[in-house]
């Protein structure tokens, strides 16, 4: 299979949609990405591993920095595509082979863009962040994610949503007394203990706060418990894991405290954690992008590759085709009218 850039756009995202590229296997799909991209006279291409990246280098004021990852979460007897009216189905056509299928036919299109652009397609974007190409290539190569401005094509329903939470992970464990259940006054069960701290969290009261004209809501929950070794046995720990989603004007220090405050008394163990990022809606550059999709920007509900530009000082939002919500469902699509509203939207900023 070959990907053709310049023809019909929904024939291109199915195409892209139906190579499987589970993360970790993005090999093929990079290969196609990789070809297609190299057929462009106006691009010089560079790889990385799975990660392709396309640049025009015209000599322009600005450069803008337009990436998507090409892998998926495991497929659900999803694939191949299939089209039910104006909605694609499929693993990935969610998140976000739309995205990736609009930048393709947007770099083929646009051979003299009125800023210079920098096409990123990367890999390992679904599994830890340790493994995301993006870490890789920021350490090696930061000059290959330089730019003015970055767009993430990740599903917003073809809307902005501006900057994005930071996310961290931590354990807070009880510990009681082992003991034969039958003779349960000779031990502690540190399960019953675990209770006040999901007290904690139920009552908890999170915080909405607006970062550079945007609204976010915080969380904290939990997401994870264990404890008890045997169904006879009285349990000497139970751990809980807690999710703290919160909002891009919290540093790291913050965010930490906050967590520890709310758990006084017990010890924390953090296992990971990353930073939000700020809109960055009040730059020109993101005011002329705004200008060409039309429409408000909204918040950025969840963690996005939006924060490693944001870490290297380039502003940057998401945009692109598909419902966020059905993000990694069994039955995700994408509306087609999505995928023509963002490549439009891009052609009109760039073009």
């Amino acid at each position: 299979m070959s990907l053709e850039l310049t023809g019909d756009l929904v024939t291109l995202f199915r195409a892209v949609v139906d190579i499987e590229s589970v993360s970790g296997d993005e090999g093929r799909l990079a290969d196609e990405v990789d070809a297609a991209l190299r057929g462009l006279p106006h691009l010089k291409v560079v790889r990385d591993g799975d990660t392709v990246i396309a640049s025009t280098e015209l000599g322009r004021a600005e450069r803008v920095v337009i990436a998507g990852h090409l892998d998926t979460v495991p497929i659900a007897a999803n694939l191949p595509s299939r089209r039910e009216g104006d909605l694609i189905y499929g693993r990935g056509t969610a998140d976000m082979k739309g995205g990736v299928a609009v930048a393709l036919a947007c770099a083929a299109q646009l051979t003299a863009p009125n800023r210079d652009v920098t096409w990123i397609f990367y890999d390992h974007e679904e599994v830890t962040a340790e493994e995301n190409s993006l870490t890789r290539v920021a350490r090696e190569h930061p000059e290959w994610l330089a730019g003015d401005f970055a767009v993430l094509m990740e599903p917003t329903g073809a809307q902005v949503e501006g900057g994005c939470q930071g996310t961290l992970r931590f354990t807070v464990t009880t510990s009681g007394l082992a003991a034969h259940s039958a003779r349960a006054w000779l031990g502690h069960n540190a399960i019953h203990d675990a209770g006040e701290l999901l007290a904690r969290l139920a009552s908890y009261e999170p915080r909405t706060v607006e970062v550079d004209g945007l609204t976010y809501r915080e969380g904290m929950n939990a997401v994870g418990i264990s404890g008890g070794i045997a169904g006879n046995v009285i349990p000497d720990a139970c751990t809980v894991t807690v999710n703290f989603r919160f909002a891009p004007d919290r540093d790291e220090a913050d965010a930490l405290a906050h967590c520890r405050q709310l758990f006084e008394g017990h010890e924390l163990v953090f296992i990971d954690f990353a930073l939000g990022a700020r809109p960055g809606l009040d730059r020109p550059i993101a005011q002329e992008f705004l200008a060409a999709v039309g429409g408000h920007a909204h918040a950025k509900y969840g963690w996005t590759d939006v924060a490693r530009f944001s870490a290297l000082g380039v502003p940057a939002v998401n945009f692109g085709p598909a419902d966020p919500g059905k993000a990694h469902a069994d039955d995700e699509f994408c509306p087609v009218a999505d995928l023509y509203s963002c490549r439009d939207a891009l052609l009109r900023w760039l073009g």
